[in-house]
């Protein structure tokens, strides 16, 4: 594998914490206005994710998902966007989603990723540090919701579409902890979230209709049950991947895709913040486990956080340092 290069070109768009929001083009970054005073920045929740329309270049749309500011109060909401002509300021089209919860900022989670077969935009959240959040299914925490990526109405066919709560119709897959990543194979649609574990167990998860993931911390939060816990009732789905001891901190992910990728085709690349390193992970086609591998030039980045893959093939990867962090574009060259 090469070297990652640090060239920044569109469609690469760097996000900080405190909500801004960069064009890069040609190398050169270009700062856009964008209402950053509006995003409510609290513990792990602030601007915290992108999607940008595949036809970015005719409809000029993408959606992120932050902490808001809104009459005093705030919560976490998804947001659909417009760059102006001169790609100079976005202007708000609509709020997709609003009322996901929040307590402190902690476990703000909050995972964008349009689905290729779809209409449908998935959103992985975090269970607000609220131990009755992941597994309630009138809460919008811990849980992967798939809606239009439009009006962020329910999609018909999703698991609770006929429920009378709203916000039930919502719901994809629940029994989660802190979803950090979402990505979509391209071979076959499967769609996989990555997920922060407490101590230990970061996992790698193959949603499907109406799992549940088993995250139950119970009363007082307890950290200490298994992130999978086969003592609830009913039929709980195991992780594909998960770390063991300690965490390593999982975050973005993307599929790898293209012949120049040889031993890593069709890995799941997922960035790690405490484990500094980018992990290649390889499935069969059941989704089951072949092996894992971190290329030594992934480890010399410092902590890691967002994936995006190009039309290319390559990928473009995001430090979470703290300062001078970058973009970089890494090719299997």
């Amino acid at each position: 594998m090469g070297r990652p290069a640090d060239r920044r070109r569109r469609p690469a768009r760097h996000r900080t914490r405190p909500g801004s929001l960069s064009v890069v083009r040609d190398g050169r970054r270009r700062t856009v206005r964008f209402p950053s005073r509006r995003v409510w920045v609290s513990g792990e929740t602030g601007l915290m994710s992108m999607a940008v329309d595949p036809r970015f270049e005719q409809t000029r749309r993408f959606w992120t998902c932050q902490g808001w500011r809104s009459g005093g109060r705030h919560d976490i909401r998804v947001s659909l966007w417009r760059l102006d002509g001169d790609v100079r300021r976005a202007r708000l089209v609509r709020h997709v989603l609003t009322g996901l919860p929040t307590t402190s900022g902690r476990h703000g989670g909050c995972r964008l990723l349009l689905d290729a077969g779809s209409r449908a935009l998935f959103v992985g959240t975090g269970d607000a540090a609220d131990p009755a959040n992941p597994r309630n299914l009138s809460s919008l925490g811990g849980k992967v919701l798939r809606v239009h990526r439009r009006t962020g109405a329910a999609m018909a066919d999703n698991p609770y579409a006929d429920a009378p709560d709203r916000r039930q119709r919502l719901v994809f897959t629940y029994g989660h902890r802190n979803v950090q990543g979402l990505a979509q194979r391209p071979s076959d649609g499967a769609v996989v979230s990555v997920e922060h574990g407490s101590f230990r167990d970061d996992e790698v998860n193959a949603l499907s209709s109406g799992a549940d993931f088993g995250w139950n911390p119970g009363p007082g939060y307890d950290e200490s049950v298994p992130m999978t816990d086969q003592s609830l009732p009913g039929v709980q789905t195991e992780a594909i991947w998960s770390s063991g001891t300690p965490t390593i901190a999982t975050s973005g992910a993307a599929w790898t895709s293209g012949s120049r990728w040889g031993a890593y085709g069709e890995a799941l690349a997922v960035a790690a913040l405490a484990g500094e390193r980018l992990l290649f992970i390889r499935f069969d086609a059941a989704l089951g486990q072949v092996d894992v591998s971190t290329p030594e030039v992934m480890r010399r980045y410092g902590r890691l956080r967002s994936v995006t893959s190009l039309p290319d093939g390559d990928l473009l990867v995001t430090t979470s340092n703290g300062s001078n962090d970058r973009v970089l574009r890494v090719s299997p060259r």
